[in-house]
């Protein structure tokens, strides 16, 4: 049983103790509670929330305003100039002191801190990604605890790092120092510290400081599994042999029993007698008719709840458990007529990797509710992705977001925390790194969602195409660029490879993205590629299909915040895309420019705020959906496709799918169309529209497919129904006419092209829809959207219907909030289209008033 024991506010659990006397099994206690905080040199403390961060606590106190509203960000960039401190007092049960071993295990400390107990200093970090341990039963105390942590000015450091050095240093251009009131002094390179806190070209500039993650107590005696890695060594449809691979810390000699279980089954058993100290141990067992995980889309993610017990006289002392999945994960370069290939295998498989880039959910980590992790990966799921890139400018994610990915089928491609700079060499700095890395490779290694740890993102491609090396060998000579670089290749050729070898070997390293056949430039031959012509070159969105690398790790084009969301930062005398508000909720030294630029070019100009917004995000689906079917069209030379970016950590025009406030971006419903398991896209070429068809399915497919020509008042001019086999893991043409065999039927600014593929269910597989011109060359009449609803309290169907196309049909729900299972959508004339409407709230029917928004209207 456990047994809950409440001293002060200070919670204390003892894990499978059968009562306070017998306290065998190793213990734990969470410091949480009680918890105050103060700028350092000031006389009153105030109360803080830990797990937290210095701004929030400042924001519940009401001693700042709301950081997000307006242009509050560059009031409140005197916080990070301070120090603060923090403070807690708690008791200890006697139980707990009486064992032989005590520490005290700080999980994220941000970034600089001194750690005293008791009067006595008993800790100094300097990593925001580090778990930091340390002996405390000599400065502990049965009641009356006083814990004090001080958080050190990370600016401050930091200019002081940069005073001392002679090297000047590649920093992120988006270190958005003049914000931060330090002119073009960035100091973020010198800190082991999320780099978008130092502000990127999608964020705010809030470099934040605190207790990020819990602090806790852990005490034993005997000896405790510090930790444990279920690694899979062959599988096969009978068995998956694995070993156990246990870090044990033995404070003496002793004989003692390891058990493997799953749940309450018991795997196996060994006997094992350690020496006192660290002991590595290996105990080798096997699952029998393991049942497979499986990337979303293609199969179930079973889990394993597997643990490793130690056992002393038949009592277990300490327990480590661990959900596992059993799969294989391989990333297959082998040449072929295109150069080298990059894709993931899966259990013997290829998969097309279908995806985004993901940043932290918000610049304030603890602001993030575990329902909000839950409603993001929920909504990549239901957009058919099948994995993320956590990018290297934030942080290695919280366990939560792992284990959701895990139990959903996203595979992750796990960036290290570098991104956009080089680095200081010195000693120190690298050995921090050594064990940030292994801090971190440990802590994931378990999860099966991890599919490849890469170095870094875009210091290579920094290095040669923007220039750095060029720059710096002109400015400071040979000898600083041999430096600089000898320390790149340190870090990613050497350190971080050789952590992952050791602590989790099977794991594929890629040393950064993007880059081509390890070490060499990105290209469209080998590698990962990022494509932004499209975007900073202000290229065409057509170039997507002539940028065809072999795996396209990112890519993008931005879109501003529906009005809702904007609401909420602006004031009505803002809503001006060049007011001063707007254009400090858009950090992209093009973004406001380059967004009207490329709308002027398909689209008439919007002639209200609100339509500009709604624009813009018709604009951004259109132009990365295009680069998504030509990647998918293309699968036989490129096998992946992740766009930039699924998330925001502000309410801010940015390239996310998917705004701050959880609202979903025409590109978040496009991409739940476009990376469906099996897609139909038409696409021109030479004068013939070809119908292409691509499937992830790992079985051929029975299907229709449909193909309807029709005017924009529902007439068909032409239609051709063909039976198919859907092949299997591929992508054909299926189907190909002359595209003015098409237009002698039906004049070109009126007529659209219906693709469906159809299952043998009635079931609808995939289809789009295929227009001959511009949107602004369209000859549209003005539509009449009718509707019927039906439901009542929190989920809701809206049936729709129009005689007239009503292109990129958005729906509006007044005050209402929910979410819609589509929207952005061509509600073609004389079809009815049923949407259904999801609320948190109850909502009677009365209050429901639909308002709609489509390309026809400017």
């Amino acid at each position: 049983m456990r047994k809950l024991v409440l001293l002060g506010m200070v919670l204390i659990v003892f894990i499978g103790c059968s009562s306070v006397e017998k306290p065998k099994e190793n213990m734990t206690m969470k410091i949480n509670e009680n918890w105050t905080f103060k700028q350092r040199g000031k006389t009153e403390w105030l109360t803080a929330k830990v797990p937290g961060d210095v701004h929030s606590d400042l924001l519940r106190n009401e001693i700042i305003e709301e950081p997000y509203y307006r242009l509050n960000e560059h009031d409140l960039q005197w916080i990070d100039k301070e120090d603060w401190e923090y403070k807690t007092n708690f008791d200890v049960e006697e139980s707990l002191f009486q064992k032989d071993k005590i520490e005290m295990v700080f999980h994220g400390l941000d970034t600089y801190a001194e750690v005293s107990l008791n009067g006595k200093i008993i800790l100094n970090c300097d990593n925001m990604f580090r778990t930091w341990k340390t002996d405390v039963k000599d400065h502990l105390k049965l009641q009356n605890n006083e814990l004090k942590v001080l958080i050190k000015s990370a600016i401050t450091i930091g200019l002081e790092k940069l005073a001392k050095e002679k090297i000047q240093y590649p920093a992120p251009p988006n270190d958005l120092s003049e914000i931060g009131k330090l002119g073009d002094k960035k100091v973020s390179i010198f800190t082991r510290k999320a780099g978008y806190h130092y502000g990127w070209d999608w964020g705010p500039r809030f470099v934040t400081s605190g207790i990020w993650r819990p602090i806790e107590i852990n005490a034993w005696n005997d000896a405790k599994i510090e930790d444990v890695f279920f690694k899979q060594i062959n599988l096969s449809d009978k068995k998956a042999e694995m070993n156990a691979l246990l870090e044990i810390n033995a404070d003496q000699s002793t004989d003692y029993e390891i058990r493997i279980m799953n749940g309450t089954e018991v795997l196996t058993k060994k006997s094992i007698g350690s020496e006192n100290g660290s002991n590595n141990i290996k105990v080798p067992f096997e699952i029998i008719e393991p049942k497979l995980w499986w990337p979303n889309g293609l199969g179930e993610q079973p889990l394993y709840n597997l643990s490793a017990e130690i056992y002393i006289e038949n009592k277990r002392i300490d327990t480590k458990t661990h959900k596992i999945g059993i799969r294989t994960i391989e990333i297959v370069q082998e040449k072929d007529k295109y150069g080298e290939s990059f894709y993931f295998k899966v259990n013997g498989h290829p998969v097309f990797a279908k995806g985004a880039n993901y940043i932290p959910n918000d610049i304030f980590l603890n602001e993030v509710t575990p329902e909000k992790y839950e409603y993001i990966i929920q909504s990549a799921v239901d957009a058919n992705m099948n994995m993320l890139r956590v990018w290297g400018g934030g942080i290695y994610e919280n366990e939560i977001f792992y284990r959701l990915c895990d139990e959903k089928g996203l595979m992750i491609w796990q960036d290290f925390m570098f991104a956009c700079s080089m680095y200081p060499g010195d000693e120190a700095f690298l050995e921090n790194v050594k064990q940030e890395s292994i801090d971190n490779v440990k802590r994931l290694r378990n999860h099966p969602s991890v599919a490849l740890w890469c170095g870094n993102n875009e210091n290579r491609m920094g290095w040669t195409w923007w220039g750095w090396e060029k720059k710096m060998t002109k400015e400071q000579g040979q000898e600083v660029i041999d430096q600089l670089f000898g320390t790149y290749r340190k870090m990613y050729h050497k350190i971080l490879p050789e952590t992952v070898k050791k602590y989790d070997g099977d794991r594929f390293y890629w040393p950064s993205s993007p880059v081509s056949a390890w070490g060499k430039l990105p290209n469209f031959e080998s590698g990962d590629y990022h494509y932004w012509g499209v975007w900073w070159g202000k290229e065409s969105f057509n170039n997507y299909e002539t940028v065809m690398p072999r795996f396209m790790s990112e890519y993008g084009f931005q879109s501003f915040p529906e009005f809702s969301t904007v609401k909420k930062y602006t004031e009505p005398e803002d809503y001006d895309i060049y007011s001063e508000v707007m254009k400090s909720h858009q950090r992209s030294s093009i973004g406001n420019v380059t967004i009207e630029e490329y709308m002027l070019r398909d689209y008439k100009k919007p002639q209200d705020f609100e339509s500009y917004l709604y624009v813009s995000h018709v604009l951004q689906a259109e132009g990365v959906g295009f680069g998504i079917e030509a990647h998918r069209r293309n699968r036989d030379k490129c096998m992946g496709t992740l766009f930039w970016q699924l998330n925001d950590c502000w309410p801010v025009a940015s390239w996310s799918s998917i705004d701050y406030y959880g609202k979903w971006k025409a590109l978040q419903y496009y991409a739940k169309k476009l990376f469906k398991p099996i897609l139909v896209s038409p696409h021109k070429d030479d004068g013939k529209i070809n119908i292409h068809i691509v499937s992830d399915l790992l079985e051929n497919q029975s299907a229709k497919l449909k193909l309807v020509l029709m005017d924009f008042d529902g007439n068909v001019k032409w239609e051709k129904i063909e039976a198919i086999e859907v092949a299997a893991n591929s992508g054909n043409i299926y189907y190909s006419i002359d595209e003015q065999e098409l237009l002698k039927l039906s004049p070109k600014n009126r007529s659209l092209l219906k693709a469906v593929v159809e299952l043998p269910n009635g079931k609808i597989a995939s289809e789009n829809i295929y227009y001959f011109d511009k949107p602004k060359n369209l000859d549209f009449d003005d539509a009449e959207i009718k509707y019927l609803i039906e439901g009542n309290s929190k989920d809701f169907k809206f049936k729709l219907s129009s005689e007239k196309l009503a292109k990129n049909l958005y729906i509006t729900i007044g005050d209402c909030e929910g979410f819609l299972s589509d929207n952005y959508f061509d509600l073609l004339p004389g079809e009815e289209v049923e949407i259904t409407f999801t609320s948190d709230k109850t909502i009677k029917k009365d209050n429901i008033k639909l308002s709609f928004k489509m390309i026809n209207e400017l």
